[in-house]
């Protein structure tokens, strides 16, 4: 089995394209020029799939641009016709690609009317093939690592792709080589593959070990998690698992070697000796279960030397402890592959064949009219929710309904009881004390790896920015590129703003804590047992006869109405989000007529149309809410001034509005706690982003610095050193030349043994 795994291409039956869609064409628009150029059109199509599906194609970048071609046009046809099976009915039949001897197991064929299925067989194929591209290039040099790189990316990122979209594209089971399950594999294998292509090169370019043993730890992670994903695949051949299994050993003990280069670099060379055995013990994993698939004997050599002459070093001269290799710090990992996003178009020289019949004027116009219908629905909503919180903030300072259910003077009012309920619920103090005692911890450790991080990536920066410097001083106006120091103020701002992002934070922690301890009391006397808080609350002489009385009966008749009011607001906020309407017919409609669109006014004429009447509901509701709050207000003060005989009542009133603050403070605070406690987590995720965007970037510029430094040396080299002059005629006789040499033959598969060698440096 080759060394790099190439995916075949499903085979497609032949499908008459013209006489469906032509028919479709003639119902739908008028005889014409139009209708005539649709036609044409059509017919386009149906070469064009012929072209990408009728043929065997080559294993070349072009043909991959007739498929990634036909891949745009279904993408771009597909909102133009009603394709489904009780309208314009096409059937796709497809074979599965990894039928019996291939890759994987599966069903013969298929055949289903759905666009999506076509569209994602020919994702599949142009996966397919940019895999087989992939491995036909020389990874001996640049050019050659740079396609296998770019083609294993495009291909884990239309198998990643399919992996997202197929069972709704499909809508039922599809054959096992485009089930997500298989796509998903196949997308961790490509990205694994291309990985190891920028391990090869960094390999090339002799790149500081440091950086070389980071790719390598990254690579064995990719490998492994596609050998997890296979593992446990009936259908696969017995050669995937193997060769999985041993690149993922391999590529770890690449990683131990070159981070051993490192710690001989730094003086230790105990861990080095360390590495370098279990570096020893990978590549002997791989000798005694996978020699069959893969020889790992120069490697093995290798590291057998670097271990003998360590140990040799360390037993003579240093005499340094060995640790344990589970007590060696853990090898960064650098990922420098993505899977390439599938936006269409994907082909370079796409252009849409029926263009005209859905014209950008109305692609562009319903963006527009989208905006406004999303800005007039957040407006209505937004209005409404303002009202709500401000009715509910003025209830809440006037103790309503609480005040009216503590009439009796001694019983708990049943609002505070669900408050410490739900408090009790959510762990009470112990939970929010041990958030509070998380908090240094997070920081500390953030504060110890934004420091590490930062020093060595600006460090990065700074050493490329040199370089950079010092060719542009050289080559002058001919080291036409962006300036380093200009690119990377964004990075050095946004390293700079980390440390500013804690400062702000480790503030907002102290104001958090600050407001616990104002409510803390309050909060722990919520926790206690009912019993306890009753007692713990100030008793009144009762007010029983206020329950008859009739400024209670309006008081709670009026808060009836205001709950109403908010039920109200939510059954209109749920049909304000509802209402739909298709402006694309009315904007197809004013192109035809006017040959333009006014957009602004058609949009706003539908928009006032749709949501005029709810405006005005909404705007009746807020009068509803405000004239219901000053009959509250009114009745409420008429309630306190049969309550403010008794000063008893009024201690007790106020602890219920204490106790009801409490419950407030204590949500936000663990909101905020919670919050918190996230951002922590989460920075740490994002300074790590941080460094391998730096060491991205760099990679990319050291590359993009090679390439012009090559630019440059070829220009300089085709340069005339002296004036010209003439040349005396006999000299300009032209000499017989010898025959072209023969090129070299190509193979289809980079050999397993070749493969082996770029595996080591």
């Amino acid at each position: 089995m080759a060394t790099f795994i190439s995916v075949p291409l499903k085979k497609s039956s032949e499908v008459d394209l013209v006489k469906p869609l032509s028919k479709f064409v003639t119902a739908t628009y008028p005889a014409g020029e139009e209708q005539a150029e649709y036609i044409r059109s059509v017919e386009e199509l149906n070469k064009l799939r012929k072209n990408a599906l009728g043929r065997p194609l080559d294993k070349h970048e072009s043909s991959l641009e007739i498929l990634l071609r036909y891949y745009d046009q279904l993408c771009a046809v597909e909102p133009k016709f009603p394709f489904s099976e009780n309208q314009l009915c096409l059937t796709f039949t497809w074979k599965d690609a990894f039928d019996k001897g291939s890759l994987f197991g599966g069903s013969v064929k298929l055949a289903l009317a759905s666009l999506g299925y076509e569209k994602t067989c020919v994702l599949f194929n142009g996966a397919a093939l940019a895999s087989q591209i992939a491995s036909e290039q020389n990874l001996d040099s640049d050019e050659g690592l740079k396609a296998a790189a770019k083609y294993y990316q495009l291909a884990s990122g239309a198998f990643g792709h399919i992996k997202d979209t197929v069972l709704s594209a499909l809508n039922r089971e599809p054959t096992m080589d485009v089930s997500p399950e298989t796509v998903g594999t196949l997308s961790l294998i490509m990205l694994a593959q291309a990985q190891e292509v920028f391990f090869l090169k960094a390999t090339s370019d002799k790149m500081k070990d440091a950086i070389i043993a980071k790719l390598a730890n990254q690579t064995a992670d990719f490998y492994g998690d596609a050998f997890k994903q296979c593992q446990y695949k009936e259908n696969l051949p017995k050669e995937v698992l193997p060769v999985l299994a041993a690149k993922h050993c391999i590529m770890q003990a690449n990683a131990e070697l070159h981070q051993s280069l490192l710690a001989k670099q730094k003086k230790r060379f105990g861990e080095e000796i360390a590495r370098l055995q279990h570096a020893t013990e990978l590549v002997k994993t791989v000798a005694s279960r996978y020699d069959e698939y893969v020889s790992v004997k120069d490697l093995s050599d290798k590291i057998s030397r670097a271990l003998t002459a360590a140990k040799k070093d360390n037993d003579f001269i240093y005499h340094d402890r060995v640790p344990e290799v589970k007590d060696l710090e853990h090898i960064g990992k650098a990922a420098l592959v993505k899977a390439t996003a599938i936006t269409p178009p994907l082909s370079a020289k796409f252009t849409d064949l029926f263009e005209k019949m859905v014209p950008m004027a109305v692609q562009q116009s319903m963006s527009v009219y989208s905006q406004r219908k999303a800005e007039t629905v957040n407006r209505l909503v937004g209005t409404m929710r303002e009202a709500t919180n401000l009715c509910n903030g003025v209830l809440a300072s006037l103790n309503l309904p609480a005040a009216l259910e503590d009439l009796s003077g001694d019983s708990i009012p049943q609002s505070i009881v669900e408050k410490a309920r739900a408090i009790v619920q959510q762990g009470g103090l112990q939970s929010i004390e041990q958030l509070i005692r998380d908090l240094p911890e997070l920081l500390t450790r953030n504060r110890e790896i934004l420091d590490e991080i930062l020093d060595e990536s600006l460090k990065m920066l700074s050493d490329e920015e040199s370089t950079d410097s010092e060719l542009r001083s050289k080559f002058s106006q001919r080291w036409n590129r962006t300036p380093s120091g200009d690119l990377y103020k964004p990075l050095r701002a946004e390293g700079g703003n980390f440390r500013s992002v804690l400062d702000k934070a480790v503030q907002a922690d102290q104001v958090v804590k600050e407001r616990y301890n104002t409510h803390c009391e309050m909060i722990a006397l919520l926790c206690k047992p009912e019993a306890e808080l009753t007692a713990a609350i100030p008793s009144a002489n009762p007010v029983k006869t206020l329950q008859g009385s009739e400024v209670v009966s309006v008081l709670r008749s009026q808060l009836a109405r205001l709950e109403e009011v908010k039920k109200e607001r939510e059954r209109l906020e749920a049909e304000i989000k509802g209402v739909t309407f298709d402006m694309s017919s009315s904007f197809l409609t004013a192109l035809a007529q006017d040959g333009a669109i006014n957009e602004e006014a058609l949009s706003m004429s539908q928009l006032d149309q749709s949501y005029g009447s709810y405006s005005q509901r909404v705007q009746a509701s807020l009068r509803s809410q405000e004239e219901l709050l000053g009959k509250v207000q009114t009745s409420h003060q008429e309630f306190s001034k049969l309550k403010q005989s008794n000063s008893e009542a009024n201690d007790r009133e106020e602890v219920l509005k204490k106790l009801a603050s409490a419950h407030d403070s204590y949500v936000e605070i663990t909101s905020n706690l919670k919050e918190g406690t996230k951002f922590y987590n989460d920075l740490t995720e994002i300074l790590l982003k941080f460094q391998n965007k730096c060491s991205d970037i760099v990679f990319a510029r050291k590359t993009e610095r090679d390439e012009l430094l090559k630019d440059l040396q070829q220009s300089i080299a085709r340069e005339p050193s002296a004036p010209s002059f003439n040349v005396p005629a006999y000299q300009t006789n032209p000499a017989p030349t010898a025959a072209d040499p023969a090129p070299a033959p190509r193979t289809v598969f980079v050999s397993s043994q070749s493969s082996m060698d770029r595996w080591e440096d």
